[in-house]
């Protein structure tokens, strides 16, 4: 069996930060999708000497089916950004009562979630800033999407998504919605991120809040 490209997240994360080396702008920002992506980006903030934040996710599931994605919603700034599926949403077509109840808990885990990992210490800003999107890996894009359209919502000057490995097909499909893709693996036969990787536990949020405190400049 050959070898993973990876020993771990932080190991993808200094193979990251090398590939972006010259090409995050001075004063950029670091944002981590938790949880494996905010150990990534801690390595690639702290080689980079940038500020390092998280950006919460969360995916807004059916009702009755939660595993089925019918949107997300992601939080950047003082603001929610929310991106539907409609194709979903047609085929499945659940009433507004049922869509409004999902929102209102997911909401509220995203606030939880959100001061859990960042405490008192208020979301950095984004506009005019360049933004480097971070995650351990792409499969469907659509968790990275909804972060993308979250900071496109606060006007930064630049965004670039950073990932140690995807599939081409997404890496495309992203490409064209931000200014950068930095994808340094894109494996001919893509199956899951996790191949990418010798070890690919699941991460605490106990690892998420110690590599916000200890990968480079948390504002």
């Amino acid at each position: 069996m050959p070898r993973a490209p990876y020993a771990d997240r932080r190991d993808a994360g200094r193979a990251l930060a090398g590939a972006l080396a010259g090409r995050a702008d001075a004063g950029a920002l670091v944002l981590g999708l938790p949880r494996g992506g905010v150990v990534v980006a801690a390595e690639v903030a702290r080689a980079l000497g940038a500020e390092l934040d998280v950006l919460v996710v969360r995916k807004l599931g059916v009702p009755g089916q939660p595993e089925l994605a019918m949107g997300a919603i992601a939080a950047v700034g003082d603001g929610v950004e929310t991106v539907w599926v409609p194709g979903v949403l047609d085929r499945v077509a659940p009433s507004p009562e049922a869509v409004a109840a999902v929102q209102e808990r997911e909401a509220a885990e995203l606030s939880r979630r959100s001061a859990a990992y960042r405490g008192d210490r208020p979301a950095p800003p984004v506009t005019g800033r360049h933004v480097v999107v971070v995650d351990d890996g792409l499969a469907t894009g659509a968790t990275v999407r909804v972060a993308v359209a979250a900071v496109r919502a606060g006007a930064p000057a630049r965004l670039t998504v950073a990932v140690p490995v995807g599939p081409a097909a997404v890496v495309a499909e992203l490409a064209a919605a931000v200014d950068e893709v930095v994808c340094p693996l894109v494996p001919p036969a893509f199956r899951s991120v996790g191949q990418a990787y010798a070890a690919f536990p699941d991460t605490s949020d106990a690892e998420v809040t110690a590599a916000l405190s200890g990968g480079g400049t948390v504002g």
